[in-house]
Formats: C-alpha cells, sequence, structure tokens
C-alpha cells in the first residue's frame, strides 16, 4: 500500500478524531464522507460504501473510548444516562450493522444521508436556558430516551457510525441535557454504540484492515487533544461547529445522491 496513501489516511483520522474529542461525536459525520471522496480526488483507489463505514465503525470505537478517558474527571459524565442509553443503542447498533449487507451501497448511503437531514435541522433549532441549570438538577425520560437511542442505533450500525451526530442533537434539544455534559456522556453513549456497529462490520467482512488500523492510531492521538480543546471553548461555538459540519456534510451527500 503506497505511503502518501497511508499518510492520507492518517490526516482524515487526525482531523475527524480531533473533533470527536471537542464536540463529542465519534467522528463518522466527518470522516466518512472525507473516506469516501478525498483519497479518490488525489487519484487513489478509492473505498467502497462497504468498506468505509466498515473503516469508520473502528475508528469511532477507539475514538470514543479515548475521549471518554480524557472526560472521566470532570462530573460531565451521566451515569444514569450512558446506561439507559447505551443498552438500548447497543441493540440497534449491532442489529443494523449486521443488517447493512443486505443493503446496497447506494442504500447505505441514502441512509446516511437521511440520518445527517435530521442532525442538521435539530441543530438549528434554538437551545435556550440548557447551560443555566447545575448538573445535578438534570432529569430526562428514561423511556424517550430508550427508544430515540434505539433508532439512531439502526440507522448508525448500518453506515458504521457510533450516531453521536444525531444523539448531540436528540440530547440538547429533546432531553435537554447541558452541552458539557452532552459531549462527555454522547461519548460514553458513542463507545457502547460502536461496539455493535464494529462487531456487525467485522463478522460481515467489511473492514479493510491496514486502514483500519491507520485511522485507530490518529484517534488515539487526536481524540484527547480535541477533548482538551472541548473543555475550553464556549459551549455555543461548540454547537455552531457542530451545526455546521453537520450542515456541510449533509448538502454534499444528498448532491452526490442526487446526481
Amino acid at each position: 500500500m503506497d505511503l502518501t496513501f497511508i499518510l492520507t489516511i492518517f490526516v482524515i483520522g487526525l482531523i475527524g478524531s480531533l473533533l470527536s474529542g471537542m464536540l463529542g461525536i465519534g467522528g463518522a459525520i466527518i470522516n466518512y464522507p472525507m473516506l469516501l471522496y478525498i483519497p479518490v480526488l488525489l487519484g487513489f483507489v478509492g473505498f467502497n460504501a462497504y468498506e468505509v463505514s466498515g473503516i469508520v465503525a473502528v475508528q469511532v470505537f477507539f475514538a470514543t473510548l479515548s475521549g471518554v478517558y480524557a472526560y472521566r474527571k470532570g462530573g460531565h459524565l451521566n451515569k444514569n444516562l450512558i446506561l439507559t442509553m447505551g443498552v438500548s443503542i447497543l441493540f440497534g447498533s449491532f442489529i443494523g450493522g449486521y443488517g447493512s449487507r443486505f443493503l446496497s451501497e447506494e442504500g447505505i448511503n441514502l441512509v446516511y444521508g437521511i440520518l445527517a437531514v435530521i442532525a442538521a435541522v435539530m441543530m438549528f433549532i434554538p437551545k435556550k436556558g440548557i447551560d443555566d441549570s447545575g448538573r445535578e438538577e438534570v432529569s430526562f425520560s428514561k423511556g424517550l430516551a430508550a427508544s430515540l437511542t434505539f433508532i439512531v442505533g439502526l440507522g448508525a450500525g448500518i453506515v458504521g457510525a457510533g450516531g453521536a451526530f444525531l444523539l448531540v442533537p436528540i440530547m440538547l434539544v429533546v432531553l435537554k441535557i447541558p452541552t458539557r455534559m452532552t459531549i462527555a456522556t454522547s461519548l460514553a453513549v458513542t463507545f457502547v454504540s460502536s461496539i455493535g456497529a464494529t462487531v456487525g462490520k467485522l463478522t460481515t467482512g467489511q473492514v479493510p484492515l491496514v486502514p483500519a488500523i491507520v485511522m485507530v492510531v490518529a484517534s488515539l492521538i487526536a481524540s484527547p487533544l480535541g477533548a482538551a480543546i472541548g473543555k475550553k471553548v464556549n459551549t455555543k461555538l461548540l454547537q455552531g461547529i457542530l451545526a455546521v459540519l453537520i450542515l456541510i456534510t449533509t448538502i454534499k451527500i444528498w448532491l452526490d445522491i442526487l446526481s
């Protein structure tokens, strides 16, 4: 495998994982389109949608694990929310990851595009007052949280994502969880989700080994760095960055689906 190609994959992994730790996402919303399009634009033989979703699943697993470790102190990890959402999304992501082999490449891209649209719309809904209350005052509906995360897990497992690009808007807009708690807790839930997605992709032979290892190394380096940055950045800015990233990705995916 060409060294330049490996370096390209490594840089993609660094960018996605840095944003992962910073914004509480697994990095799939960034890495999926970059892996799909950048190697081809640079003249390399590109990955197909199955391979991209497999690589991303493994990368998300390690990026979120590193991010959670970086957030382990500070009181931002909500254990009740992690347990409620984690169990539900684990089942959903495993079913989605295993069942993705029955979909065409166009079908996988379509699922990704639909999820991205939903996430983009939710990120632009006003989130007034969610950061005004203390961590001890946070409450949520366990039934609503569990049902929504199961649905997220199904779709996220199909595209090899951890589902954080949907979990973050749900936690902010629907469950009204404060931003920094959302970022830290989302990483933990996404880590649980990525277990099911990763197992599903590995058992169906959808993970190219060398590119996946390169992405993992990048994740272990960049995700803790991103978490450190995220702790210091204004919460409104963090929400804005994520909203813009999701919107750009959504537009690009749908332009390709419709072309």
